[in-house]
């Protein structure tokens, strides 16, 4: 895998496409569709000296700046945009002299109104300069491990891999994707206190002050103690302040000061250089190392969000000032990484003069260096000077507008209400209103529902009701319930007779199960015992892939046995038997939420996942490309209900094809007033428009079930099936 950063020009605007040489140089094009609207088939991609851009090996010999231009009138375009990027490059200059200038003037006022309060900045910072040593404890580092189910979260990371077609990550992969788990187990784990409950009874309570911190509690770092009455028993409750990430580790409670520092000790725990985040408008977050992306990267436990440093700024609506990282070998001030209104940050940047602040800084960190070799030292060095230029080139990027971040989302409404940090209850997660093109990595998926089909035929001819054969596929679930509940790089189970009819049936027909095990990666084999064992037959990370997908896709066929008139051949048709599903396309879509309902969730066979477009209510599209751009005749769909808020479920819609991957399109089916009764129910469509042989696909949604209540739409899953061929 190769990832470059291209920049690409369009008309007035300049877009950065992050692209990924072993997608091909069809799925950038598509990316240039999601972003300009121009049709992969209409565009002309030109070098930086109007050389035009074909394929992959022309993309190779270029540089990272890119003009797009749409074949129509393409000549007028290429000279008035010559014309145009010249005045926007003036038009850069002057902005960024502009810049520089209302910098200078804001140091220039800083210089008069700063207390130089070198006492106060020391004051702030050096309690946690002596915080952030106790992450280098192996005892810490013993305790923290223990309380982590770490075989979970890997395979939680590889799956998360899978999931995008990597199945052979590097170490680096691998560190990078356990980290992110290790962030949203902590997320759940640890337990927010506005005011703790009661002691005694366990109800409510309310604040009565402060009060002063005993032995036991000074032990661990408590020097504030706050007093809370209950509501019912008048009991008083404590709730010590502990700064001790051991205790924390026992408690798994508290605000953002204990969450950022109890987090910061897992990350060391497990061997992420780390440091911990002082925002001096009070907030506390952590930053590790990523050697994938080459910088430090941002993680904030209370939220279960990372690499999104503006957060604080744009969501949370923070009036920033000072945001120091504060490490075992150095304090650094990163405000700028956290800020896109530097000269406005500047304004308030008013205890210490900026060559004071700096000159602090150094000195703590070259006291918290002094034992370092000069070689380790030289290698910091030179990371801190990379750190500072990629933090001063980042100042200085245009904002990407499609991000839309959240407010606070941790701690108490009224509590974020006032403090400011509050947005809406519906703006409750990142999201995205410029989706880049995602691969479905779903083959597994069509496997799985391909696969029923000889169990399905066999179950006819074997058993007697429907009842007989829901029983058979329940002892099937039962077997792959013991293999998912062991350890998932030795999976392997072995099939226990059932004393019944039903158990009779099955035995006969387990040859019959192969083509799924083989899809789910797993085999039959005969056991020391004489017994039959299933196993793993490949790369474990594959069966816990397809593992989520087999359950509900079992629970969905037993539903539609149920709602077979009778169980004979007849009944081997869709929407029982789900053959020629389509997979592996490439989706585009009008919005998403990130990271977790991305638009190619609703293609990866699960309830687990949906996608949901932060804007939908409204109207939003969906366009699947066929695979390998093949021409296929659409005869059926299925959508899926997601997993909750009802109001948000598709009401009416549109189902479009297209001949030539997306210029135009030719209406195969259109639904009005559909509702889904429960959550997770699958409804399935035909198309009433057969025969039209098409490589993409589109759904325009145009009405949710309920937009007076939410601005957003869900599905939980989306299922194209082709004709026979």
């Amino acid at each position: 895998m190769v990832a470059r950063r291209l920049a690409v020009s369009h008309n007035d605007s300049t877009f950065d496409v992050d692209y990924d040489t072993d997608d091909g140089f069809e799925v950038l094009k598509y990316q240039l569709f999601s972003l300009t609207s121009v049709p992969p088939d209409q565009q002309k991609i030109l070098g930086r000296d109007g050389q035009i851009v074909s394929d992959e090996s022309d993309l190779a010999s270029i540089s990272d700046k890119l003009r797009l231009v749409s074949i129509d009138g393409v000549e007028e375009e290429i000279v008035a945009e010559e014309k145009e990027k010249l005045e926007n490059l003036a038009m850069s200059d002057e902005e960024l002299a502009r810049l520089i200038q209302a910098e200078e003037e804001a140091l220039m006022m800083q210089h008069f109104v700063s207390r130089e309060s070198k006492e106060q900045v020391e004051q702030r910072i050096q309690p946690y300069v002596n915080q952030v040593q106790m992450y280098e404890d192996p005892h810490r580092h013993e305790m923290a491990r223990k309380t982590v189910p770490v075989d979970k979260l890997e395979e939680k990371a590889l799956i998360s891999l899978g999931r995008e077609g990597n199945y052979k990550p590097t170490k680096v992969e691998q560190d990078n994707a356990f980290l992110l788990q290790l962030l949203f187990w902590f997320k759940q784990s640890f337990r927010w206190v506005n005011s703790p409950p009661c002691d005694s009874c366990g109800n409510d309570t309310r604040s009565q002050g402060m009060g002063i911190a005993n032995s036991s509690e000074t032990l661990y770092g408590a020097s504030r103690v706050e007093l809370y009455r209950c509501n019912s028993c008048s009991n008083i409750t404590r709730f010590p302040r502990y700064n001790d990430p051991l205790k924390l580790l026992e408690t798994r409670t508290g605000r953002c000061g204990e969450w950022a520092n109890c987090f910061t000790l897992y990350c060391r725990a497990f061997g992420y250089d780390s440091r911990l985040i002082l925002d001096f408008t009070d907030h506390v977050w952590t930053e590790c190392f990523s050697p994938s992306l080459g910088r430090w990267m941002h993680l904030d436990p209370c939220e279960g969000i990372y690499d999104n440093p503006l957060l604080y700024e744009k969501g949370w609506k923070k009036s920033l000032n000072y945001v120091f990282a504060i490490a075992k070998d150095g304090v650094h001030d990163v405000t700028k990484r956290y800020t896109r209104k530097w000269t406005e940050v500047l304004s308030r940047r008013n205890i210490i003069s900026e060559p004071s602040l700096a000159a602090v800084l150094s000195d703590i960190t070259r006291e918290l260096r002094k034992t370092l070799s000069a070689e380790v030292i030289s290698a910091l060095e030179e990371r801190d000077r990379i750190e500072m230029n990629i933090i001063e080139q980042e100042l200085h990027r245009k904002d990407d507008t499609s991000v839309s971040f959240p407010g606070r989302l941790s701690g108490d409404k009224e509590w974020r209400i006032a403090r400011s940090e509050f947005v809406s209850d519906e703006k409750n997660s990142l999201s995205s209103s410029s989706c880049p093109v995602r691969k479905c990595i779903d083959d597994h998926v069509t496997n799985i529902y391909s696969a029923f089909s000889p169990v399905l035929s066999k179950l006819i001819e074997y058993s007697p009701s429907k009842k007989a054969a829901a029983e058979i596929l329940e002892i099937f679930r039962k077997i792959l319930v013991d293999l998912k509940n062991s350890p998932f790089r030795t999976r392997r189970t072995s099939v226990k007779s059932v004393s019944s009819s039903s158990g009779d049936i099955f035995s006969k027909m387990l040859a019959f199960f192969d083509q799924l095990l083989d899809a789910l990666s797993l085999k039959s084999e005969l056991g020391v015992n004489g017994s039959i064992d299933i196993c793993l037959a490949s790369d474990p990370v594959k069966t816990s892939v397809a593992l989520p997908v087999v359950f509900h896709a079992l629970d969905d066929v037993i539903y539609n046995i149920g709602q077979c008139a009778r169980l004979d051949s007849r009944s081997l048709s869709w929407p029982l038997l789900k053959l020629n599903r389509l997979c592996s396309g490439l989706v585009l879509a009008s919005g998403e939420e990130l990271p977790f309902g991305i638009a190619a969730c609703a293609f990866d066979g699960t309830r687990m996942s949906k996608w949901e477009e932060p804007n939908g209510a409204a109207g939003c599209w969906i366009i699947y490309q066929v695979a390998d751009n093949r021409m296929v005749e659409l005869v059926a769909y299925e959508f899926m209900s997601a997993n909750d808020a009802p109001e948000r479920d598709p009401k009416d819609w549109v189902l479009e094809g297209s001949e030539n991957g997306g210029t135009s399109w030719h209406l195969l089916d259109k639904r009005t007033s559909q509702m889904f009764d429960k959550r997770f129910q699958r409804k399935a469509f035909t198309v009433s428009s057969p025969g039209y042989l098409s490589n993409a696909f589109r759904f325009r949604f145009l009405a949710v079930r309920d937009k007076n209540a939410t601005s957003r739409f869900q599905i939980g899953s989306i299922d194209l099936f082709a004709g026979s061929s």
